[in-house]
């Protein structure tokens, strides 16, 4: 899409020098900044008065945590913790504007700058196509610097902070800026001009994934407020926008996004800063809102929301992500689709802070403080929502909620859950995905699928003796027929081959569903029909009753339950205390036949 628009269209015609460039309201522009409302500038302030303590320290140590034990935490708290902090210095004194806050904004800038690397311990290394192990890579390598997500969005911010305060910074000393300059270039620009063999570029690898869109969002960013030489400057938007299309690539015709909606943030959403900034900079002249694709990408959040600050976790997503509801509106007037505008600025009203939802990056929080007012009205959901190709789908029906899976096992985030489905009852959960954990070594790894909330074990689908599904793009749902009435599909290929047919069918009505296993052996074996429930069940002779729902299976099914404590602190801000796995257990047989009606309790 980008490359065939720029091979007839240089996009050196269009695109104006840094001057010229005005993502948003510069410090100097004050009628901006006095509309700020009272209740944000006094978290503003709160906020800026914390850089007055100092700025952590990062060491060594804390980055050779990851090869060492696997821990990410103990270098990547410090790391954000600068970046936030000095965030909240720069908006101090973009809102005083008096130089109450000056100093701390030097110090941290100072700071960042004196890093030897702006790549975070988990991403050391992973520029060489075969990923060397960790303790070939415990410490950065100065001299050689990387680009990784965190690289890019240090760079970005850093040049933010440039466009709101260099000349004020400049008055103490023009060698702050010349510095801060210096490293982004040595850093981040230098590099994405250089290298081709970096993977999320898309060169040497097709599977690209959040990466690519996240990083070239910030490089793009970067260029355009920084690059003062005007071929430089084109010539490397230009190479990110060609790059971008290897993203474009791996999505589905649908716009769906197989990493869940927790990381729109990072794909679809930084798809659209990348090119919301190319229109900025080009004044409307260089636009793809217009393109389908593009419009159906922006379209996905609203897919996946279920109600309230729930929406679909499958794969690793969390129950209730932090969604930049500003971004989306934004996205949805661009692409002029009202419905997704009005969703975003519901879902920008249900936030209270003006700091940052995940990761600090300054572009996204100047993004909501002068955003366009936000409504109050929750958006009402579709009773049917299909993306066939991502091959998610969902239904409204009386309070109930429900969505359900095909896809395939390869997929980015991947968990083992094809055939996966979960239920809401009134905007709750009730039958679940678990959703994600707090990352560590393991998670991106060989032992992956040894993780609780990866494995098909702990998910709603079937395991077969005891057996899990299997890992791999080749293991794939087939046959998917999907209505406004539920859905059809295979998933015997999830499984090893022994395995011979297995046909999962929902079916949705006014009262529930009823979800329905076919399974066909090539010996006999034992099928267990798993649930993950939020609710500890009460269960009697083939019923059970759980939160605001009710079920009926065959009484003749054994029945296991256990209860698993959610100790994991991201999954606890998702579902605190406990979640229950019941099992429903058939005899053993080469064919089996089973069912479960689920209605309000």
């Amino acid at each position: 899409m980008f490359a065939a628009y720029l091979n007839t269209h240089p996009l050196h015609e269009h695109l104006g020098t840094p001057e010229n460039y005005h993502p948003f309201p510069r410090r100097q522009e004050r009628a901006a900044w006095n509309t700020i409302a009272e209740s944000e500038k006094k978290q503003i302030l709160a906020w800026a008065d914390e850089a007055g303590a100092g700025y952590p320290m990062v060491m060594a140590t804390q980055f050779l945590a990851f090869c060492r034990t696997g821990d990410r935490m103990a270098y990547e708290k410090p790391y954000f913790a600068r970046r936030s902090l000095l965030m909240g210095a720069v908006l101090g004194e973009c809102l005083l504007d008096d130089g109450t806050y000056l100093d701390a904004v030097i110090d941290g800038l100072w700071c960042i700058c004196e890093e030897t690397t702006w790549v975070l311990s988990a991403h050391n290394g992973s520029n060489h196509p075969g990923r060397p192990p960790m303790n070939e890579r415990p410490l950065p390598d100065a001299a050689n610097p990387y680009v990784d997500l965190f690289a890019a969005q240090t760079a970005a911010t850093l040049a933010d902070i440039l466009y709101l305060l260099e000349d004020k910074l400049d008055r103490i000393s023009p060698l702050i800026a010349r510095r801060v300059r210096q490293e982004i270039d040595r850093r981040v620009i230098t590099p994405f001009m250089t290298h081709d063999d970096f993977w999320w570029m898309g060169m040497i690898r097709k599977d690209v994934c959040n990466w690519t869109p996240w990083i070239l969002s910030n490089v793009i960013d970067v260029l355009l407020l920084l690059e003062r030489d005007g071929w430089r400057r084109s010539e490397g938007v230009t190479r990110a926008l060609r790059m971008l299309d290897s993203y474009l690539a791996v999505l589905p015709e649908d716009g769906g996004c197989d990493e869940g909606a927790g990381y729109f943030n990072m794909a679809g959403a930084a798809l659209f800063d990348a090119l919301e900034s190319v229109y900025t900079a080009t004044n409307g002249h260089v636009s793809f809102f217009d393109e389908p694709l593009i419009r159906k990408i922006a379209m996905f959040p609203l897919h996946a929301h279920i109600a309230g600050r729930y929406f679909i976790n499958f794969a690793d997503c969390d129950a209730q992500p932090l969604l930049d509801g500003e971004r989306i509106a934004r996205f949805g007037m661009r692409t002029n689709q009202p419905e997704l505008e009005r969703f975003g600025l519901w879902l920008a009203k249900q936030r209270n802070s003006v700091r940052p939802l995940d990761t600090p990056q300054m572009s996204r929080v100047l993004q909501r403080l002068f955003m366009p007012e936000a409504q109050t009205e929750e958006p009402k959901g579709k009773p049917f929502s299909a993306l066939p190709n991502l091959q998610v789908f969902a239904w409204r029906r009386g309070g109930l909620y429900v969505a359900a899976k095909g896809g395939h096992n390869g997929e980015s985030h991947n968990h083992n859950d094809i055939g996966n489905f979960i239920v809401y009852a009134d905007g709750e959960p009730e039958i679940i995905d678990v959703g994600n954990c707090v990352y560590t070594a393991k998670t991106f790894g060989a032992e992956r699928y040894e993780l609780m909330n990866t494995r098909s074990s702990n998910h709603n689908v079937p395991l077969i003796g005891g057996m899990e599904q299997v890992c791999g793009r080749q293991h794939a749902a087939k046959d998917v027929r999907a209505d406004e009435n539920g859905v059809r599909m295979d998933i015997a290929g999830a499984y090893p081959e022994r395995v011979i047919s297995l046909i999962r069918e929902l079916n949705v009505d006014k009262d529930g569903l009823t979800v329905s296993d076919e399974v066909t052996l090539d010996r006999a074996e034992s099928v267990t029909f798993t649930l993950m429930l939020r609710h500890e069940p009460i269960i009697q002779n083939g019923h059970a009753v759980f939160g605001k729902l009710s079920m009926t299976f065959d009484p003749t099914m054994a029945v296991s339950l256990e209860e698993i404590p959610v100790t994991d602190a991201r999954m606890a801000k998702n579902f605190p205390g406990s979640v229950w796995r019941m099992g429903i257990t058939s005899g053993e047989g080469k064919t089996h036949q089973i069912k479960v009606e689920i209605r309000r309790a």
